[in-house]
């Protein structure tokens, strides 16, 4: 048994971090061979309200054999007793355009990146996966490209379901869906191409993808403050592309934002609305009472403000920003409160959003709203697992689901920012180590 408490001499702070990383890179390895045996501080498990205080966890390289507060029917002492540490689920991303860098705010160099072959975006996606695993993200529901880079990356992670992995879980729905002419050809590829709504659905289905996107509605017009132009699909189209959706066993996630645009999307039955800007106390009761989840993503609009002048916003426009990230936090706690879904994801890749970082904000954002940190913390995890379906079991710590889990001297239940500090990331029978300053680049 590893014992971390009463050493003598009392260690330094960094160098206590120093130990625990190398016993955890000890018993993750251990874990490839046998079960291993720790008990730690608390234990978030992604889905209760409240931290299992004083709590053992028993793991396998590929999954969680037990987790409770009392001791597992084994054999001798644990391996390791962490009693001031935290384990809880590794991280949810569920809004992140992998095919594209999030961390640039230079707009020329954002168009030019787009004008780069397919492959060279695949190998850019591939080469941010190990600073991901650093900020503590384990899966990531991609949201969307026309060129194929979610769809192989998705791909890649089906070969190994069940079996070790390097990189997180990842799922996608291909090239969005949009109307010719109205917002997303970036992203996207039309309805008119596949020649209607069904055979939309249909081309993305037989192309690999694992859920469908739908852009409902446009951008915000950030110099005006508001969604100019009206929703690209009508509520009887959404709901026929959800309907054709699920009888091919697809769930749908709608970009929109305006009211009529959320109107429509929870109208036509969605799984989950993106971003939402600007929706009602009315559309919440509605979304919880149809059990419609909520992905808020404060990042893409908060970049905005904390970019603006290389965005070059005026003081106008700053004004409608921060008035619109207002009105945002209300309905953010307004949902916590009312009971809606709220599902954690960042719009990674978006203009000032780097990956893995930018969901770590994200969450931060969140929590300055005024969200509780349970509450960000389960819709990074358990709930958005619980929503979403994913094609593995992760975002909990129970047995059966996979060994993906944080340890973290920093409780993210004081504040949700612990997140960014140190930390050690389980994954797959190795141990990964974040630190603080994540290095952006690529990112």
């Amino acid at each position: 048994m590893i014992e971390t408490m009463n050493t003598p001499p009392p260690l330094e702070h960094s160098d206590h971090e120093s130990l625990i990383q190398t016993t955890l890179e000890h018993l993750a390895k251990e874990s490839l061979t046998r079960p291993v045996w720790i008990r730690v501080g608390q234990v978030i498990d992604g889905i209760s309200r409240e931290a299992y205080k004083h709590a053992h966890l028993v793991f396998e390289a590929t999954r969680i054999v037990y987790m409770g507060t009392e001791p597992p029917e084994m054999k001798g002492p644990a391996d390791a007793d962490l009693p001031e540490y935290t384990v809880l689920p590794c991280l949810i991303e569920s809004h992140a355009h992998l095919f594209l860098d999030g961390a640039p705010v230079n707009l020329a160099e954002r168009e030019a990146y787009l004008k780069q072959p397919a492959e060279w975006m695949l190998e850019r996606g591939k080469a941010r996966w190990g600073k991901i695993l650093q900020c503590g993200i384990g899966t990531v529901r991609d949201a969307g490209d026309k060129y194929g880079v979610g769809l192989a990356l998705a791909a890649e992670a089906k070969k190994l379901r069940g079996e070790l992995a390097k990189t997180p879980w990842i799922d996608s729905p291909g090239a969005a869906i949009h109307h010719k002419g109205r917002y997303g050809a970036f992203m996207g590829e039309t309805i008119e191409e596949a020649g209607g709504l069904e055979p939309v659905v249909a081309d993305r289905v037989a192309k690999g993808a694992d859920r469908i996107k739908l852009l409902v509605s446009g951008i915000i017009n950030f110099k005006a403050g508001k969604v100019t132009t009206p929703p690209q699909m009508s509520i009887e189209e959404v709901r026929a592309l959800v309907v054709a959706s699920k009888a091919r066993g697809r769930q749908t996630f709608a970009h929109a934002s305006g009211m009529d645009g959320v109107e429509h999307s929870i109208e036509g039955g969605v799984t989950t609305v993106e971003h939402g800007f600007f929706l009602t106390e009315e559309q919440l009761s509605k979304m919880r009472d149809k059990g419609i989840g909520w992905v808020p993503t404060f990042a893409p609009v908060q970049s905005q403000i904390d970019f603006a002048k290389e965005m070059g916003w005026d003081g106008e426009a700053v004004g409608h920003l921060k008035r619109i990230i207002e009105g945002h936090q209300k309905m953010l706690c307004l949902a916590e409160k009312m009971g809606v879904i709220v599902v954690a994801g960042s719009d990674a890749g978006g203009c000032g959003v780097p990956h893995g970082m930018g969901f770590l904000q994200e969450l931060e954002q969140m929590e300055r709203a005024g969200m509780s940190a349970m509450g960000i913390l389960r819709s990074a995890t358990g709930v958005s697992a619980e929503v979403l379906q994913f094609g593995e079991p992760v975002g909990r710590i129970s047995a059966g689901c996979r060994a993906r889990f944080i340890v973290t001297r920093h409780d993210p239940l004081e504040t949700v920012k612990n997140l960014q500090k140190a930390k050690t990331v389980v994954f797959d029978g190795a141990a990964v180590h974040g630190v603080a300053q994540v290095d952006l680049a690529g990112l």
